[in-house]
């Protein structure tokens, strides 16, 4: 019963990822989300007393699966600056299969569905909230580096440049949805964070 329970509730949110991430939340309804996830709708309700406690879970789920990739890229056996490149060439892979799984680019879900219901929902609100603090903390340590080994001056804002840097991420997968392109999320971010940065970008041997 234990496994039947837990398989289910991990389907209604695999789907609800794969729909939300789609469409956007106000489009999918609970309805549709059963039926795509072949579970009766008493089900849902089982397991989750609104669609909110459903993205919650879903958005949960999604920062795990992504965490490891953020702790690989920005281990701290690797030089600062080459962390934000490992970033964003592991994001523009990423966004590459889910474009091919799903037929278009579809951005970040967290900006997505965070843009859209922290206005209305202060659970969604929150969630969000925390997952970009998640994100930022690993800019900050960079920076934090960065400075330590003399790259950047000793009173650098390590905090500010860390949201300016995290504000330009999310602004480059935002127009990668809208145009239904991967081009801002090529050179053109690592471009833009190196300058934000205040370093040069890399040049390959």
């Amino acid at each position: 019963m234990t496994k039947t329970k837990r398989n289910t509730r991990k389907i209604l949110i695999d789907t609800a990822i794969d729909l939300i991430w789609q469409a956007g939340y106000s489009s999918v309804s609970v309805d549709e989300i059963c039926k795509n996830a072949d579970v009766r709708k008493g089900s849902f309700y089982h397991f989750f007393p609104s669609k909110v406690d459903l993205a919650v879970a879903a958005m949960d789920k999604a920062f795990q699966e992504f965490r490891p990739i953020m702790d690989e890229a920005f281990s701290s056996n690797r030089p600062p600056l080459e962390r934000f490149e490992k970033l964003a060439n592991d994001g523009l892979e990423s966004q590459k299969m889910v474009a091919e799984q799903y037929g278009r680019v579809c951005g970040c879900p967290f900006v997505t569905l965070g843009a859209e219901m922290a206005p209305q929902d202060e659970t969604i609100r929150l969630k969000t909230d925390e997952i970009i603090n998640h994100h930022k903390q690993y800019y900050e340590q960079a920076l934090i580096d960065l400075v330590q080994e003399g790259s950047l001056p000793a009173d650098t804002d390590v905090k500010t440049k860390a949201n300016k840097i995290h504000s330009f991420i999310m602004g480059q997968l935002v127009m990668a949805r809208i145009q239904n392109s991967l081009e801002p999320l090529g050179n053109e971010l690592i471009t833009g964070m190196f300058r934000m940065i205040g370093a040069k970008e890399k040049v390959a041997a």
